[in-house]
């Protein structure tokens, strides 16, 4: 499998990936260099094709790569509901794409890149 270094080692790659993905399910929307983009929009998109899968063994492989964070909490009656990434995984973002084969992702470039390095930034949302 090849894949982008990203200027770290594999470790820290992965927990760099799995964070990335975690965020973009949570917030449905990144900012982030353009290489990064392209990594994490691979890994994401395999997490939403299992949340599309919906079953038991869907669910074990998701939770192993998807981070365990709080993504809502609001209160309905007395009861505060609490709902982590990985529920609005399955719950939320991948009933969306029911009907949709792949492409739950797009890159859309900013016109400024990164002050410093000048690396191209772009935007990584859910479409």
């Amino acid at each position: 499998m090849s894949y982008r270094k990203l200027g770290w080692d594999s470790s820290q790659r992965k927990a760099m990936l799995r964070e990335m993905t975690t965020q973009l399910i949570i917030n449905e929307r990144i900012v982030t260099t353009e290489a990064r983009a392209k990594e994490v929009r691979r890994t994401a998109e395999k997490m939403i094709t299992l949340g599309k899968r919906g079953d038991l063994a869907a669910r074990r492989k998701a939770a192993a790569f998807v981070r365990n964070e709080i993504a809502d909490i609001h209160e309905e009656g007395d009861e505060v509901v609490v709902k982590s990434a990985l529920q609005k995984l399955f719950s939320d973002v991948a009933p969306r794409y029911k009907d949709r084969n792949g492409g739950y992702t797009r890159i859309m470039k900013l016109a400024v890149p990164r002050k410093g390095d000048a690396a191209p930034m772009v935007v990584l949302e859910l479409v």
